[in-house]
């Protein structure tokens, strides 16, 4: 009787991701739906069992423009450029409450879903982006008053409003810039989150929200514009507020600013993609 053996053939698939940042960005357009999802799930996740929901989103904003008022606007009489300090300071909170959870959920969204990284692949890029959109749906509850407070004052935008969606995504772009930064920095040092509340703190008087742009030194003020949140907030002002002169030069520096971020960021969050699955 003859034997004939046989030997079992095992063969192992390695999924690596793509090479070069622009076959990246073709990549996250084939996982659309995964990034779709993900922004539906942290949405949400972020209201459920909560007992009056996305008012949160109102609330936030609208109490700290309250104390500003009262501390900023009614005791040290900050000026206002000649608006109402309420609505003056509301206008710049809207953009910047935005920056500000899309900046701490970015930084924080891989080692919160590290069971997903580890697990299956994925462009890990799409983690953070989701935790940036979901944003959004704050800033549309926000905006809604936003509105209301400008028919209470009397306020009607000019035609700058129309540049509104382009401030709208340069303080996105800003966020995720500097949270791929600090998303990739989390995996492997895990005390970089200690760090983003304090960031954040002296990030918010780094830009002129409480304070009007026009009583910083004019040749300071192109320095200032290297905080890209400068050029949000005095876009959103001028695009809102009908002020007759616009950003001009902050604004040129500030988009600036932003592309030198996102290119830095994207090239280091791709240099340690392929290692965030081993080290997480």
């Amino acid at each position: 009787m003859s034997h004939v053996s046989s030997k079992s053939v095992t063969s192992r698939i390695v999924i690596e991701p793509t090479r070069g940042t622009f076959r990246g960005f073709q990549e996250l357009l084939e996982y659309r739906e995964l990034l779709f999802f993900l922004v539906w799930k942290d949405i949400k996740v972020r209201y459920k069992q909560t007992v009056i929901g996305i008012a949160w989103a109102i609330l936030q904003p609208f109490l700290t423009m309250v104390v500003f008022s009262i501390f900023f606007g009614r005791l040290a009489h900050m000026p206002s450029d000649g608006h109402p300090y309420p609505l003056f300071s509301y206008t710049a909170l809207l953009p910047w409450q935005l920056f500000s959870y899309a900046l701490s959920e970015s930084a924080n969204s891989l080692v919160s879903n590290q069971q997903l990284v580890s697990k299956v692949y994925f462009p890990r890029l799409i983690i953070p982006i989701s935790t940036v959109f979901a944003g959004l749906a704050d800033f549309a509850a926000a905006f809604l008053v936003l509105l209301a407070m400008m028919a209470y004052f009397g306020v009607v935008p000019g035609w700058a409003i129309l540049l509104l969606p382009l401030f709208l995504a340069l303080a996105i772009l800003t966020a995720l810039s500097v949270g791929l930064w600090l998303a990739a920095l989390n995996v492997k040092y895990r005390d970089v989150r200690y760090t983003i509340p304090f960031l954040t703190q002296f990030w918010l008087f780094a830009t002129p929200i409480a304070y009007p742009l026009s009583i910083v030194p004019e040749k300071w003020r192109v320095l200032l514009g290297l905080n890209p949140m400068t050029g949000v907030v005095e876009g959103f002002r001028w695009a809102l507020l009908g002020q007759s002169q616009g950003p001009g030069l902050v604004i040129l520096v500030s988009a600036l600013a932003v592309g030198v971020l996102l290119i830095g960021g994207l090239w280091y969050f791709r240099r340690v993609e392929a290692t965030l699955a081993d080290i997480i």
